[in-house]
């Protein structure tokens, strides 16, 4: 694996300049992303995460289905005293609450995510910007660079040829008389 500081070495001025201001800017995001999800999230913003994280989990539809499979195999076998008879009224009631106030929490922390997903979209179009200047400023360099050395090729060329025309031996003209 290449170290970061010996690809770093090797590099010109204005590359090592713009790898910095590349790093810096990841950096930037980065620290914003955890600043965002760690000290400025009120009570309720985590409330509603937390809800949705819990509610979305494997663990909790196992366990919801434990408690329904069970619910409804004590009302229909009456083993204690049927609380809940068949159609399970009480049951749905009680589904019926629990997605009546599910549901304003997922939404709460979907939007939330909606717009940490918008302010990451904007960085990631303000760094593909940047990147295409630098890939256009790249393609500039490129073609100069294969303009000097069609000079520098054309100038050799016309230097050969003198030196091969210098080394011709010259004919003596011959009198025609």
């Amino acid at each position: 694996m290449v170290d970061s500081n010996e690809v770093t070495e090797n590099l010109h001025d204005t590359e090592r300049t713009l790898l910095h201001h590349l790093r810096a800017v990841r950096r930037k995001i980065r620290t914003h992303k955890l600043a965002e999800m760690d000290g400025q999230l009120t009570r309720g913003q985590r409330i509603a995460d937390s809800v949705a994280a819990t509610m979305g989990s494997w663990s909790f539809i196992i366990i919801q289905t434990t408690i329904l499979f069970f619910w409804i195999l004590l009302n229909v076998t009456a083993y204690v005293r049927e609380w809940d008879p068949y159609p399970f009224i009480l049951l749905n009631l009680a589904l019926s609450f629990q997605a009546a106030y599910a549901a304003p929490f997922i939404m709460m922390s979907q939007n939330r995510q909606q717009d940490i997903d918008r302010k990451e979209a904007a960085n990631d179009y303000k760094i593909n910007i940047k990147a295409e200047l630098e890939i256009e400023l790249l393609h500039e360099k490129i073609e100069l660079l294969h303009r000097k050395i069609d000079e520098l090729c054309e100038r050799e060329v016309v230097h050969l040829r003198k030196e091969v025309r210098d080394l011709q031996p010259r004919k003596p003209k011959l009198d025609k008389t």
